[in-house]
């Protein structure tokens, strides 16, 4: 029995190498998905309205130029797990290391990679599912790219879909941020608390996350 990454029957076209961006990608990923909302997503009935369009916790991680990282890869052809030191550096704001964060909209949560100039980052078609390494252990993200888009090329790793547990804003940021901070192995006491119903959520959203990882 062959293991690895499951492969789509069609193969999207491999895309052109990524512009690595240099500022936060918040700004333009909330900009892309607010015009998506308003052309596509409106009427649809799985879209919470109790919910809106936020990205939170961007930074960088894992920066390329670092020589103590390691340049190995897994049997997945995930990337290597660097040092300490280099997961440090790269993921506050140094300039090289790929954009890590998590994006809230009405209908998913979920995880994001956006190019910055790192090794984290790898150019492949829409579709095309990867493992990457952190803290926690591999992770599953899902390519997709538009050229034309405010962020022309990212990497996602869903956490829920559609996102029906979060009956407000806050609690949904605390569950994106608890799900940030067991990514990169930071207790939750990094984080400002959340607010009352949004406490009652963050260890429940910590708890699937963590599940979900361990069923890799």
């Amino acid at each position: 029995m062959t293991t690895g990454i499951r492969k789509a029957a069609f193969q999207a076209p491999r895309p052109a190498p990524a512009e690595p961006i240099s500022d936060n990608p918040a700004a333009r990923l909330e900009a892309m998905y607010r015009r998506i909302r308003l052309a596509s997503m409106r009427d649809l009935p799985f879209v919470n309205l109790a919910l809106s369009v936020e990205a939170v916790g961007f930074r960088r991680w894992q920066a390329a130029s670092d020589p103590t990282s390691s340049s190995g890869a897994g049997p997945y052809g995930e990337a290597a797990p660097r040092s300490a030191a280099s997961r440090e550096r790269s993921s506050g704001d140094g300039r090289l290391g790929d954009w890590v964060g998590a994006v809230i909209t009405p209908w998913f949560i979920n995880l994001f990679i956006v190019p910055g100039g790192g090794e984290l980052w790898s150019d492949r078609p829409s579709g095309e599912r990867c493992r990457l390494v952190f803290p926690i252990g591999p992770l599953e993200f899902i390519a997709d790219d538009d050229a034309s888009a405010e962020v022309p090329a990212y990497q996602y790793c869903p956490l829920f879909a559609p996102p029906g547990q979060f009956t407000s804003q806050a609690a949904a940021r605390a569950g994106a941020m608890a799900a940030l901070n067991a990514l990169f192995g930071m207790p939750d006491e990094d984080c400002p608390r959340p607010a009352a119903e949004a406490d009652e959520l963050l260890l429940p959203a910590r708890r699937r996350f963590l599940r979900r990882v361990a069923r890799r």
